[in-house]
């Protein structure tokens, strides 16, 4: 990928199919303490890239937040990440429990790839919202020695305007919602390729986010 924030690679739904997989195998591996090896990861996959592992339960056709966990910069091969994000969504969220076994018959799994985040360069702060688009940018924000991340489908599963996705993001940080608008916060954007479970451990389809 190349900074900018735009995607300047792709991977195919066989390949997103292989991350939400290899995710899922993670997971279910942790259980029984067994190695999972991704040796077999598609080329493309091999690429250090940025990744966030979410998990959803499933209950009435509704989807609930479980465990959301990644790494914002490409640290390492993209297969390698995943396992790392998976584990740590299923476990390691401060917000929840740990997963139990029972509820992965209750759990969609859902792998975001991102772009590099990008520093959005304005000359006043309350120019941030114009340069935000929702739908296509996810947002890190960063002051303090604190910082937030929101992925880009946040924003329209909640029905946000770019203005609230900052303060949104500021909160998300431990910030008071209005930080985006004081000088010396610092605002990146980046962008994300998803795949998603349609049912628990069912078929994966690459999701279009939509505004």
């Amino acid at each position: 990928m190349k900074e900018g924030g735009s995607v300047t690679f792709d991977l195919t739904l066989e390949e997103g199919t292989y991350l939400v997989r290899l995710a899922r195998r993670t997971i279910e591996a942790s259980y029984t303490k067994a190695k999972v090896s991704s040796a077999d990861a598609p080329l493309k996959t091999r690429e250090a890239c940025g990744v966030f592992v979410t998990l959803n339960s499933v209950r009435d056709g509704k989807k609930e937040l479980r465990g959301c966990i990644g790494y914002p910069y490409p640290l390492k091969p993209l297969a390698e990440a995943v396992k790392d994000v998976a584990h740590a969504a299923a476990f390691e969220d401060p917000r929840f429990p740990r997963l139990d076994r029972s509820e992965l018959s209750e759990i969609v799994i859902e792998v975001s790839v991102l772009t590099p985040p990008e520093a959005i360069k304005v000359e006043k702060p309350e120019h941030y919202p114009s340069c935000v688009k929702v739908g296509e940018h996810g947002l890190i924000t960063k002051r303090g020695g604190r910082s937030g991340l929101l992925l880009p489908q946040v924003a329209t599963e909640w029905g946000w305007d770019s203005e609230e996705f900052l303060c949104q993001c500021c909160v998300k940080a431990g910030l008071p919602p209005d930080s985006w608008l004081l000088p010396g916060t610092q605002i990146s954007s980046f962008k994300a390729i998803i795949f998603a479970e349609k049912t628990p451990g069912g078929e994966v389809e690459r999701e279009e986010i939509k505004d």
